[in-house]
């Protein structure tokens, strides 16, 4: 079933969210409870700037760091003297790969990235050493004593030459290739149209830069106050490195200013927990945005080669695609992207044959990683493309020549997995579609136009083309290709209160908001808290993919009806029925028959009650060497249609409005839900505008908030939610899926359709460059 301007209205609350539909007013919400717009419990601590994070806390005898990196991006290293920088007032202690104890490199996957560079220097800001000192610009000083003589090799920054280049790892150069096999390689069409798609390198600027404050221990151990979004899987890194037992590590999570992915690098906190263990004291780390920008993942540069086959009709019969996916140094999470970008290197639309080559290769430009959406984003902008190729071909609307494709449940995909979640693509492509397009400024006075460029602009009003573009993006839900996904959650309550341990981070995505919903359902128990995570909870696993609205959420609810039952159990007893019988609701319990009733206050009183309980969906399994298995957990699937506005002398473009229509499965918090879509469709504007992460011959070019340009609020177009599908998975906890990812995929893809329909160009290029935004002749 649709939810559309019922739960749009609601949703509407969120600013710049702005849904309709014409099914008139929503519903009242719940006051507290799944569906109710339940505010974050840290809203306030946050408004006010008493929000605990890392770069704000403090300890006696408190140490500062600096980390030496390395400014070339291929080097052989001949020798690294220290004794200048041993030698400064102040410094406590400098330490190299000679001073790591354990395992000298690391990574979440595949264990390739060094602690610290020792032979040779593979990418632009690799750590080569660490000081510690009583004052941070000791510490900065004592690292830019450091003398290191390096031997300068030619970096390999093209991807397609890293083939053919000489090992730069001892791994090689190739972290994974997938050959996609799927139908009859002979298949051809009657209408063939091909394109090349180039991706830049986008990073998720965090809008707190990384920090980190590491105390040991009376036991040899170290504590880690850092904001991690996979805290057992650092504690599990950071204690091999350190030559310790897990249980001697303990990382406590800080607050999250921002997380999209480039919290995952664990590079970050190991020199950090080494020098507290060196120097017996307490150590903190503040990044500046310069060493952020060195020191974490970003997006996969891409680079991809799409034909087309159709028939005279417009339907799909044939998709050949070569990826090449750049992973820069180090192979993070390259494989898992490179699979993503191949499943659905198709899209949402039934392809009864499809040929795609997939490769991810290691470079010297600087590391790529989990970025959300990664994988499915770049192709999204690549079959999209050729979408508009083949309607401008057939001389077909590109709205209807995609309705003709759609996926549905039931259809394959090319990795021959059967879609069995809900796939209503259609009903999303109709309801953007049809919603009104906005008003042209034809009666506006030209002196208050909002032209492309901005209002000091340079653009003349009769240089401006509206255009119309659609996009059709799907995500996959949890980990894939056979990772257990599992999480583990504590529901306690004593007195009237609950507390909710689950080592799940929030990171702005509003899992602690969802856990305190969920027990408030299940116990109707308002007044609940979630604890702060460390590793001496179970683990949860990492914040991505929307794991934590599946997994982590849905562990909660099942230890919460664990607690339900060991309180309805006695009464049950009593009245001689089942605990099916009675019905906690709005703060009561009630019998079946009406003649039963309390308060759950009442029943709760002097009572402490607690249960602990996993969720772990059911397995997947790898792709094998055709790309094909049943690798995906669930997908989510959004449309979005974009209007813009080009300046077709200058190529400026301006976006006017995002009309967007997604699937949500249920909604759990309308105004939460709201605000997570407006973010992803936002960041994804950014790819495809103005995020660009640029280098020369491997180094950054602009490794600040100056030269890599965000959008802002004065670039945010107007976002319109004009559909949510509330078609719920019924292998999920509460039918929901993941909000966050599928915007992001989607949203480029549709400015670059939007600026393709005003100018006549191909636009094949994130982001679009105003050469490309400069109408074709003729047109």
């Amino acid at each position: 079933m649709s939810n559309d301007a019922a739960t749009a209205t609601a949703l509407g609350t969120a600013p710049g969210a702005h849904p309709a539909g014409p099914d008139g007013p929503a519903e009242p919400e719940p006051a507290y409870g799944i569906g109710a717009s339940l505010a974050p419990a840290d809203t306030r601590a946050k408004t006010e700037g008493t929000y605990p994070y890392a770069a704000d806390l403090w300890a006696e005898g408190l140490l500062w760091a600096a980390v030496l990196r390395s400014p070339h991006a291929h080097a052989r290293i001949r020798s690294i003297d220290t004794s200048a920088a041993v030698e400064m007032p102040g410094v406590r202690a400098v330490i190299t790969h000679a001073d790591v104890p354990g395992c000298s490199t690391h990574g979440r996957r595949i264990t390739d990235r060094p602690v610290f560079a020792h032979d040779v220097v593979r990418h632009h800001g690799e750590p080569i050493a660490a000081i510690a000192a009583d004052h941070p610009d000791t510490a900065r000083l004592a690292a830019a004593a450091i003398a290191v003589e390096y031997e300068l090799l030619e970096p390999v920054t093209d991807p397609e030459k890293a083939f053919g280049a000489a090992p730069l790892h001892p791994d090689g150069n190739l972290v994974r290739h997938i050959p996609l096999r799927y139908g009859d390689p002979d298949a051809t069409g009657e209408v063939v149209v091909e394109g090349l798609y180039r991706i830049g390198r986008q990073d998720p600027a965090p809008i707190g830069a990384e920090a980190g404050l590491a105390v040991p221990r009376p036991d040899g151990g170290v504590e880690i106050y850092t904001a991690s979004t996979d805290p057992h899987s650092d504690r599990d890194q950071a204690a091999a490195c350190f030559g310790l037992e897990p249980e001697r590590v303990r990382i406590v999570v800080t607050g999250v200013p921002g997380a999209t992915g480039d919290r995952e690098d664990a590079g970050f906190h190991l020199p950090l927990g080494l020098l507290a263990l060196r120097t017996g004291c307490p150590v903190k780390l503040a990044a500046t945005r310069e060493e952020s920008f060195l020191g974490h993942s970003h997006r996969h540069p891409t680079l991809l080669r799409y034909r087309h086959h159709a028939d005279a009709e417009g339907r799909l019969v044939k998709v050949e695609a070569q990826i090449l996916m750049d992973t820069g140094a180090y192979a993070d999470a390259s494989s898992e992207s490179l699979a993503a970008a191949v499943a659905f290197a198709c899209g949402p639309y039934v392809v009864p044959h499809a040929f795609v080559e997939g490769w991810a290769v290691r470079t010297n430009n600087p590391p790529s990683g989990h970025v959300r959406g990664e994988g499915a984003m770049q192709v999204c902008a690549a079959y999209e493309g050729q979408m508009d190729k083949l309607a401008a071909k057939l001389g077909l609307d590109p709205a209807e020549l995609r309705m003709r494709n759609v996926l549905a449940t039931g259809d394959l995909l090319p990795t021959g997995q059967t879609v069995t979640c809900p796939a209503p693509v259609a009903e999303l492509l109709r309801a953007v579609r049809d919603f009104e397009l906005p008003a042209l400024p034809k009666d506006t006075p030209e002196d208050e136009w909002l032209l492309p460029g901005g209002l000091e602009g340079a653009g003349e009003p009769g240089a401006i083309r509206r255009g119309v573009g659609y996009a059709l993006g799907m995500v996959h839900m949890l980990g894939a290709e056979g990772t257990d996904e599992v999480s583990t959650a504590t529901v306690k309550v004593h007195d009237g209160a609950a507390t909710v341990i689950c080592a799940a981070v929030e990171t702005g995505q509003g899992f602690t908001t969802l856990a305190r919903q969920v027990v408030q359902e299940v116990l109707g128990i308002e007044d609940v808290r979630v604890a702060p995570v460390d590793t001496d909870q179970p683990p949860a696993g990492p914040t991505t993919h929307g794991r934590h609205t599946w997994v982590s959420a849905g562990a909660v609810e099942r230890a919460a009806k664990m607690v339900r039952t060991q309180l309805l159990q006695p009464m049950a007893h009593k009245l001689g029925m089942s605990t099916e019988l009675l019905q906690v609701a709005d703060g009561k319990i009630t019998s079946y028959d009406g003649a039963f009733s309390t308060t759950v206050a009442e029943a709760m009183a002097g009572k402490e009650l607690w249960a602990t309980a996993q969720c772990r969906p059911h397995p997947t399994e790898p792709l094998d060497e055709a790309g094909q298995g049943d690798a995906f957990v669930g997908l989510a699937f959004c449309a979005i249609r974009a209007v813009v506005d080009v300046d077709i002398e200058l190529g400026a473009v301006r976006v006017v409005e995002l009309a967007v229509a997604q699937d949500v499965g249920r909604v759990l918090n309308p105004r939460q839900l709201a605000a997570r879509i407006e973010a992803g469709v936002t960041q994804g504007l950014g790819a495809a505008l103005t995020e660009n992460l640029r280098t020369a011959g491997g180094l950054l070019r602009h490794p600040d908030l100056t030269g890599y340009a965000l959008p802002t609020s004065l670039d945010a177009p107007d976002i319109r939610i004009v559909k949510l599908v509330e078609e719920r998975d019924v292998v999920a906890p509460f039918g929901a899926k993941a909000a966050s990812a599928v915007p992001v995929v989607t949203s480029p893809a549709a400015v670059a359709a939007a600026v393709r329909s005003a100018t006549g160009r191909p636009v094949n290029r994130l982001p679009i460059r105003p050469q490309a935004a400069v109408a074709a002749p003729n047109s």
